[in-house]
């Protein structure tokens, strides 16, 4: 029985370690494998990041060449007495707060003076400079975008004002420059060098940019020559930013600093997709926010420069603001985006094409309108003549009109219209407009009524209504006198808002008014 039980056991310990002999070993394979495919893993990704290096390298290598450092210099004379003379204006560069005792036009020596008189002061505390002429430099970057004919982009505000120009490439070559044209307004400049087997960058197209690409800025920040950051694109179509008039700028995080003005900002294909203008910045350098100028404006504006030595820009002809949910409400529509019509011009593009008061511009040139910004610059950018198509919601339907779009008129007004709205509950008084009132001011109409007091504090105060101005229509209907804007008053929702059509200087706009929370 021990015998027969050893064996047994023996048997049934054999058979024990086969199986589990069996189990173990596909284990230890699988584990194997799975430290092979660790080391796979790890070899393949390093081959992806030597592959995705390589690809910035030749973007680097491919750009590179074409940017070129830019050296303004201003001469000017001791007897011009500009008291704060600085070099060409570089937006990147931020200006410290000033204290009180820093403001422009603050004397610190001013109760001395009164003390001791002006002739005293200046003979034994005047400041004495030698006199003869004195030289400023600025420092910006440009980008070489024509090999045969040398055109180089950067900014108005690195050649502004420049008495001589020093063009230098990576090369270490040396041009003078010349400046072709220059357009204040979207802050782009064109200067042309004279040299041979010059190296150009490839402009690519603005408009395919999404949010999240790869972004790379090249230039000259703090004199370091052809720099290189990456980053990515962080938004599009940003405007109030205070760069230039006509704004629509790509802002990226890559990091420029100061003496980027003028430079590219780079697609990972290699092509250009913006010229570098600006940042925000609370110490003077790179904070994480930058803004460039989109190459598809740039494109507009450079072909004008170098064609026609000026910027020919398309004119509409209508006053526009945005729409916001209360305003869409007052016109029963549910759109946020697109832009308002609150006035016309008389003998304008708009006026021919059929365009009315209270219109909502949702679509121009087969692009969806997303604010008044966005409207301006697609009209600017039209070419004078061309037929475009605009979308309109009219009374809560779509329709469509076909406007021939002129130039835009060199003494345009640059200011927005006023803003108004009131009645009796609203802390204002208004009187009829009078033949008198309206040829006095201007006015052609001969109908409405006149702002003539805003008690301050109160709901018109607040939506800027001021003494002067002309309300025209109360809730999208016509008045012609104070008991009809009365009469309006009364049959509207005060607590829900009132939309009045208000008239100040040469522009409209509409307003809404409510009366204030108690």
């Amino acid at each position: 029985m021990f015998i027969k039980s050893g064996k047994y056991y023996l048997g049934s310990l054999l058979a024990f370690v086969f199986c589990v002999g069996i189990s173990i070993f596909p284990f230890h394979e699988t584990s194997l494998c799975a430290s092979n495919n660790k080391q796979t893993t790890d070899s393949d990704n390093l081959a992806t990041a030597l592959n995705f290096e390589k690809v910035f390298e030749q973007v680097v290598d491919q750009v590179k060449p074409a940017v070129v450092s830019i050296t303004s210099v201003k001469t000017f004379k001791h007897g011009q007495r500009k008291q704060k003379q600085e070099a060409p204006h570089d937006r990147y560069h931020s200006q410290p707060r000033q204290g009180p005792d820093e403001e422009e036009g603050y004397d610190q020596f001013r109760d001395f003076r009164e003390f001791f008189g002006d002739d005293f002061f200046d003979k034994f505390f005047k400041p004495r400079f030698p006199e003869g002429e004195y030289k400023i430099q600025g420092l910006g970057s440009g980008v070489i975008i024509d090999t045969e004919k040398g055109y180089i982009i950067t900014n108005n505000h690195v050649v502004e004002d420049a008495d001589e120009l020093k063009v230098t490439l990576g090369d270490r070559r040396e041009f003078d420059g010349k400046v072709v044209g220059t357009d204040p307004q979207t802050d782009v400049a064109v200067v042309k060098i004279e040299g041979k087997n010059l190296p150009s960058a490839k402009l690519g197209d603005s408009d395919t940019i999404r949010v999240g690409q790869w972004a790379i800025a090249i230039g000259n920040p703090f004199g370091l020559s052809q720099t290189v950051s990456i980053g990515v694109i962080s938004a599009t179509g940003r405007a109030n930013v205070g760069v230039a008039q006509y704004e629509d700028l790509i802002q990226t995080d890559a990091a420029i600093n100061p003496g980027n003005s003028g430079g590219p900002l780079v697609n990972i294909r290699g092509e250009i997709i913006g010229i570098n203008t600006a940042i925000y910045t609370r110490s003077g350098g790179y904070q994480g926010v930058g803004f460039a100028i989109p190459i598809n404006m740039v494109k507009t504006i450079m072909r004008d420069l170098v064609e026609k030595g000026k910027v020919t820009r398309g004119w509409l002809g209508v006053v526009i603001q945005d729409i916001d949910p209360a305003l869409a409400k007052s016109f029963n529509v549910t759109v946020t985006e697109g832009v308002l019509v609150s006035d016309i011009q008389e003998n304008s593009p708009a006026k021919e094409a059929g365009f009315e008061r209270g219109d909502i511009v949702i679509e121009y040139d087969g692009k969806s309108i997303r604010d008044v910004n966005h409207l301006r610059n697609s009209v600017a950018q039209t070419e004078v003549g061309k037929k475009a198509k605009v979308k309109v919601l009219r009374d809560g339907k779509e329709k469509e009109l076909i406007v021939k779009i002129g130039e835009q008129p060199s003494d345009l007004f640059a200011a927005g219209p006023g803003v108004a709205p009131a009645g009796k509950d609203f802390g204002m008084t208004v009187q009829n407009l009078t033949k008198e009132l309206a040829k006095s001011m201007g006015i052609e109409e001969n109908s409405g009524v006149i702002v003539t007091e805003v008690q301050p504090g109160s709901p018109a105060a607040v939506s800027d209504i001021r003494e002067g101005d002309f309300i025209k229509e109360v809730n999208r209907k016509k008045i012609a006198n104070v008991t009809e804007f009365k009469k309006a008053l009364s049959e509207g929702d005060k607590e829900k808002g009132i939309l009045m059509l208000v008239k100040r200087g040469e522009f409209s706009r509409y307003v809404i008014i409510k009366t204030q929370e108690k």
